[in-house]
């Protein structure tokens, strides 16, 4: 999106509305090419605003916060306790999480840092661009710091919303997409495919250094459960307290690495219109539309004030001795392995399995192998260990090249014992994690798949973070998992888990059968293409 483009935004259809299904999925993980278009939305309200037609439309008057609230108001009664504990609060659906970042958006006092890999022009994204700008406006400190290669906007965009005196936007790793025509992005990866390959996959949401929230979620509608063609069957974990400090050690570092360069030392002069006074405007008008948004989204957050108050005095918030946010350092590995090399989050997953006595229980949407990682399944299978491992069928998956990559290797890793499980798109339990009023407005079904990453060791310690099991997240791309040691956490993770290895969920596969049939010939065809692809970098 230009800045011509900016000015002449249009009103697209009225999306709550929409019912015509399409039978492809728009996301992957990895390649998603709309990341950072969503960023110029941030800036939506930091204009000069138009009273009559913007602040005193139906939807802006529903989202003012109440000035009667703070975070740290609402941190006072537990602030003992969280110097000593941390607080675990696992966000399962998609609404419940959605809601989460806007009452801490709209609370938030001092500052609000924020990794994430994926933003997307769509509703949810809309409702978050709009929430961090007003906190911008108020004084709160907003540091973003995005990867490169999913950045699909013109740099002037970018600045724009750098502009913004309170938001500061960082860039790891360029080089490979902003401020590149495509024979520099053919150069980079050509001249120096490890670096171009090395991306930043951490996702961390920090509130005034207080509160965090970590996980698997981007900001896009499929992970919340608003989408009409694909959603995420995902898992946040929401932190308060003790292990918080780690959280934000880790952000730092990723904000002053060498690798991390501000979007304004990307060119050599401001772009014109780049501090318009008027730049925003037409952003804003749309951001402010009640008719761009699910009316089951502006419930939601017509309730806000309440939310995290529920999260506060709920018995699914557990107080835990002992949790570990474990992160790679930027830039992974020395290099010195080529395209392998691991890294601190790999390290600290394959002592957890080398260590487990009686189960393992992981969930990946994607699950490519190697020769190292099937021989810690299979030693651990013959001391007794049972795995089971639930991943994306071929009919439930969003990424074609991953799953050519498992299915290479999928026999093999059956041989070594492990029982796989592969998600259904028609899986029955969407209608319960899912947002059920917004399924039952449609007259089809959208797909659902797997985005969690989580595993569950000897039903005592639950790891819930970013890492996927596959070479990418394995040796190139950082990660960040939160390591939990609570029975009740683990029990209470366990029983979304054994839920979906039910028949109505996930289909079994095993080495006489798989559900690769349940989709056309077509995409088959497609799948087997994609296995000429090296699996190192899938």
């Amino acid at each position: 999106m230009t800045i011509k483009s900016l000015q002449a935004i249009q009103k697209p259809p009225i999306i709550h509305k929409m019912s015509q299904h399409k039978t492809l999925p728009k996301s992957t993980d990895l390649f998603r090419n709309t990341l950072f278009a969503i960023l110029l939305v941030f800036a939506s309200c930091s204009g000069k605003k138009d009273k009559t037609t913007l602040l005193e439309t139906d939807f802006c008057s529903d989202i003012h916060r109440n000035d009667s609230i703070s975070l740290s108001k609402e941190l006072a009664d537990i602030a003992d306790l969280m110097k000593t504990k941390t607080g675990v609060y696992v966000l399962e659906d998609g609404g419940g999480a959605m809601v989460a970042r806007a009452w801490l958006t709209e609370y938030a006092e001092e500052t609000i840092d924020i990794q994430y890999f994926i933003f997307s022009t769509d509703n949810v994204g809309l409702i978050a661009c709009d929430y961090l700008v007003r906190a911008a406006d108020r004084g709160v400190k907003v540091r973003l710091l995005v990867d490169d290669i999913m950045v699909d906007a013109e740099i002037q965009d970018i600045l724009m919303l750098d502009s913004h005196e309170n938001i500061t936007i960082k860039v790891y790793n360029p080089g490979v997409n902003l401020g590149k025509n495509i024979w520099g992005k053919i150069k980079k990866f050509t001249t120096d495919f490890r670096s171009a390959n090395q991306r930043m996959h951490n996702k961390t949401f920090i509130v005034d250094g207080k509160v965090v929230i970590t996980g698997g979620r981007n900001i896009a509608d499929e992970y919340f459960d608003y989408d009409h063609e694909y959603n995420f069957r995902d898992r946040d974990v929401l932190l308060l307290g003790k292990e918080t400090k780690k959280v934000n050690t880790s952000f730092t570092k990723f904000w002053d690495s060498e690798l991390s360069v501000f979007a304004a030392d990307l060119v050599t002069e401001l772009p014109e219109g780049t501090t318009a006074e008027n730049r925003f405007d037409r952003l804003h008008e749309y951001a402010c539309d009640p008719d761009n948004f699910w009316p089951q989204v502006r419930a939601k957050i017509k309730n806000l004030p309440s939310a995290f108050p529920r999260i506060k005095n709920s018995k699914e918030l557990v107080w835990v001795d002992e949790v570990a946010f474990v992160s790679d350092e930027p830039g992974k590995n020395d290099g010195n392995s080529g395209l392998g090399g691991g890294g601190i989050s790999t390290s600290a997953l394959i002592r957890l399995v080398k260590n487990a006595k009686s189960s393992l229980d992981i969930q990946s949407p994607y699950l490519i192998t190697s020769e190292l990682s099937r021989e810690l399944f299979r030693n651990a299978v013959q001391r007794g260990v049972k795995i089971r491992i639930l991943t994306n069928s071929l009919a439930s998956t969003d990424n074609l090249e991953a799953f050519a990559g498992y299915q290479s290797d999928r026999e093999e890793l059956l041989k070594t014992g492990v029982r796989i499980f592969e998600f259904r798109p028609d899986a029955a339990e969407r209608m319960k994690i899912m947002t059920g009023e917004l399924q039952k407005s449609l007259d089809y079904k959208p797909i659902f798949g797997l985005h969690a990453k989580t595993m569950v060791v000897d039903g005592t310690i639950t790891v819930i973070g970013t890492f996927n099991l596959d070479p990418r997240s394995a040796n190139l791309n950082t990660e960040c998992v939160t390591l939990i040691h609570s029975e009740q956490v683990a029990r209470n993770v366990l029983k979304g888990i054994e839920e979906e290895y039910k028949p109505e969920n996930a289909w079994e596969t095993t080495l006489e059968w798989n559900p690769d049939s349940e989709v056309s010939k077509t995409k088959r065809i497609k799948t087997w293409t994609r296995k000429v692809l090296p699996k190192d970098i899938l």
